[in-house]
């Protein structure tokens, strides 16, 4: 079972957020931040890699951009959350389901109000 949070927002689908660690966000941290609308975390990545490549000294930068991908990859889904919740989603539900489509369903299950809602965005 995994566990997924759903994100909701008026006049929204629901947005539903795997809890787990992010190859993504590891191999390409800025890019896989920027394609989920994480724009803030997104700048701040690409501008810390900028720093690393600029200020650090030659022998430090491979540790350096390694500890850099591995709190990306760690964070890159709180991240997403965050800025879920700058952009005005709320956090509803905590969720285990075998895939995002169980999640979905399990949602719409237990809120009975977002299902003609969801359907009709679906058209």
């Amino acid at each position: 079972m995994r566990t997924y949070t759903a994100h909701l927002k008026p006049g929204r689908p629901p947005v539903l957020v795997r809890e787990s660690w992010s190859w993504g966000a590891f191999l390409v941290g800025p890019i896989w931040l920027a394609a989920h609308r994480a724009w803030i975390p997104a700048s701040l990545d690409l501008a810390a890699a900028i720093l690393i490549a600029t200020l650090v000294p030659d022998r430090a930068q491979a540790p350096a951009f390694l500890a850099l991908t591995l709190i990306v990859g760690l964070l890159g889904r709180d991240m997403i959350r965050w800025s879920l919740a700058r952009r005005g989603y709320t956090l509803a539900h905590v969720i285990a389901a075998r895939d995002e489509e169980g999640a979905l369903g399990r949602l719409l299950t237990a809120r009975a109000d977002l299902q003609q809602s969801y359907a009709e965005q679906l058209r």
